[in-house]
């Protein structure tokens, strides 16, 4: 692999692993098997069949518990100690027999890369779930799964293509993250809120039973 396509891999699949780790790995795993892509050394052990079949089984848990309102916060939430480290390991993994300065690097970027896309991702599904309607939650799920599948096959088919989408992307999660902010900290507030109301109407009501029934 020239070193364009290595960097393509890299960062393809620690973007990748922060959205659905478990399809980016079966994935690999998969197109290494059937000698549709030269994996790094490293890589390899994706292609074991007890790394395929729970990668597979996992995957197939995560895609109802990912398109179930709820739910899906809950398993993002768990999966912030799973996606980013696991993203950072593939990462380093993908840049093959290298030097450590290299894998480390590879490893440092990569984590942060499938940090920023877990961040994304779970942020924009608070926000989604605030809808009482959960179309928008499959349609998003979805398009989560495609996108995975969609990107890594162009990060090993057409590397530069990828790297060139990727700017465009972490471009748009720069603009993006601040605005998933601010609507969870909406969310999270008027959730507050409608428990302090509930809290102090109460409060009140109970103030004037005492105060209309002292005898009570």
């Amino acid at each position: 692999m020239d070193t364009v396509s290595i960097i393509a891999l890299t960062m393809g699949v620690a973007w990748a692993s922060g959205i659905n780790l478990y399809a980016t790995i079966f994935m690999l795993g998969y197109l290494g098997t059937t000698g549709n892509i030269d994996l790094p050394p490293d890589l390899m052990v994706v292609t074991d069949p007890l790394v395929m079949t729970a990668a597979g089984l996992m995957y197939c848990v995560e895609f109802f518990a990912d398109k179930t309102p709820g739910v899906d916060t809950a398993w993002d939430a768990l999966h912030t100690f799973i996606r980013i480290p696991l993203g950072a390991v593939l990462a380093m993994g993908a840049v093959g027999d290298m030097t450590p300065a290299v894998e480390l690097a590879a490893f440092i970027v990569g984590g942060s890369l499938a940090a920023a896309t877990h961040a994304t991702k779970a942020g924009s599904r608070i926000v989604i779930n605030s809808s009482p309607e959960p179309v928008t939650n499959w349609t998003a799920s979805i398009g989560e799964d495609l996108l995975v599948i969609a990107g890594l096959w162009t990060a090993l088919n057409h590397p530069v293509a990828f790297l060139i989408a990727l700017v465009i992307f972490i471009a748009l999660m720069v603009w993006l993250l601040p605005k998933i902010w601010r609507g969870i900290k909406h969310i999270f507030n008027s959730i507050r809120n409608f428990f302090s109301e509930d809290l102090k109407n109460e409060i009140s009501r109970t103030a004037n039973e005492i105060i209309n029934h002292p005898d009570n």
